[in-house]
């Protein structure tokens, strides 16, 4: 397995923070998936942009039909996060 630099949380400084701090208030937590794009906050934020679009913006499918999609093609592509 890979092994990828990565900011923690209680290390993260500035718009990583500001990004850590949102994802704690919509998930509780910074999960991995997040934390493995600390060390480019820009990547962060437009990633975390498309993922709201995409899971949260109006749509012909509903949000749970969303999530199952995106599960069934984590598991297909072997990506357990």
């Amino acid at each position: 397995m890979p092994w990828i630099k990565t900011v923690e949380p209680q290390e993260a400084e500035g718009e990583l923070k500001a990004e850590y701090d949102r994802a704690v208030e919509r998930a509780g937590k910074v999960f991995n998936i997040l934390k493995i794009q600390s060390l480019n906050p820009a990547t962060l934020h437009a990633s975390m942009e498309l993922y709201l679009a995409t899971m949260h913006a109006p749509s012909g499918l509903t949000r749970a039909e969303r999530e199952l999609l995106a599960t069934v093609v984590s598991w297909a592509n072997h990506c357990f996060y």
